[in-house]
């Protein structure tokens, strides 16, 4: 007789949890000694009509007044690089430098990652976190414990090692209340809607800061202040992301068409709802963690 299949174990894990109210907000962190932060859905409604009216600016200086534990997570397109500007550039009492999260996912272009060393010299006062695939170094060591082209192979699971585990393991490790993300509606697809708050499944609190931005505004700002960026762009991309799942756009193109080309996913799965399989992986960790936290609890009441 079989073992149990996954979507046993899936029905088995799931079957009475409901959905999670994405209303309110609290940090993703345990951590007591960081204030929770709690947004109303009214509040919160009230705040993103607020914001929708100032500059990107006065929106990071509010972040950066309201929000504990801010980082911001960034995989050096044209957005984030504007955000890392601008907020060098912030004057006044509050603090300006935010933390970077960069998820190495192994598969980036060599330009991307020449484009990391490049704004880690401009802008030395930024703390830079890489975070990679657990247990995992090289897109060598990758293909060796997954197999060759997982992203074809298992597009939930690259997604899920790739991505997303790794993100939330930055956000448990720095203890993350909320995080600055290069999001904007001009380029389409899901972000069509995009608020300047949201809050997901885990209470995470994204700010969207250039929301309100069109491509050329973002160029010009590039331009006009001398941001590095990655070389891809003069050749055809507007989006960068993973080797293997981007492509150059033409100019009739929503900027991120050249992501996952040819598929009805315009998202990594960060941004995303958790996939049923992500969903079972996330349950399967937090079972091996708390058997973990029982077996050490058990061996220190013994040896006492």
């Amino acid at each position: 007789m079989s073992g149990p299949t996954f979507e046993d174990n899936y029905d088995e894990t799931y079957s009475h949890a409901g959905n999670v109210e994405s209303g309110y907000a609290s940090g993703s962190s345990s951590d007591a000694s960081l204030p929770e932060v709690y947004f109303s859905k009214p509040h919160l409604k009230f705040l993103n009509q607020q914001l929708q009216r100032l500059s990107p600016q006065e929106i990071l200086q509010w972040s950066l007044i309201t929000l504990p534990g801010l980082y911001q997570t960034t995989a050096f397109g044209l957005s984030g690089l504007v955000t890392v500007d601008m907020l060098s550039k912030l004057n006044g009492p509050t603090k300006s430098n935010v933390d970077l999260i960069f998820l190495d996912t192994l598969h980036h272009f060599k330009e991307t990652l020449n484009l990391v060393d490049r704004v880690k010299k401009r802008y030395p006062h930024v703390n830079l976190h890489v975070y990679k695939p657990a247990d995992v170094d090289s897109a060598d060591d990758f293909t060796a414990k997954y197999g060759a082209e997982l992203w074809k192979t298992n597009e939930d699971l690259y997604d899920w090692v790739a991505k997303v585990e790794p993100a939330q393991r930055a956000y448990a490790e720095l203890q993350v209340r909320a995080v600055l993300t290069g999001r904007r509606r001009s380029q389409g697809g899901k972000r069509g809607d995009l608020d300047i708050i949201e809050i997901d499944e885990k209470g995470l609190i994204k700010i969207n800061p250039l929301a309100n931005w069109s491509f050329s505004e973002v160029q010009t700002y590039i331009n006009e202040n001398n941001v590095p960026f990655n070389e891809l762009l003069d050749r055809g991309y507007k989006s960068v992301g993973d080797w293997h799942s981007t492509q150059p756009v033409k100019d009739s193109e929503d900027e991120r068409a050249g992501r996952w080309k040819g598929q009805q996913k315009t998202e990594c799965g960060i941004h995303n709802k958790p996939s049923r399989y992500a969903q079972f992986l996330m349950a399967q960790e937090q079972k091996r963690q708390q058997e973990e936290l029982s077996k050490a609890l058990e061996k220190v009441s013994i040896e006492a």
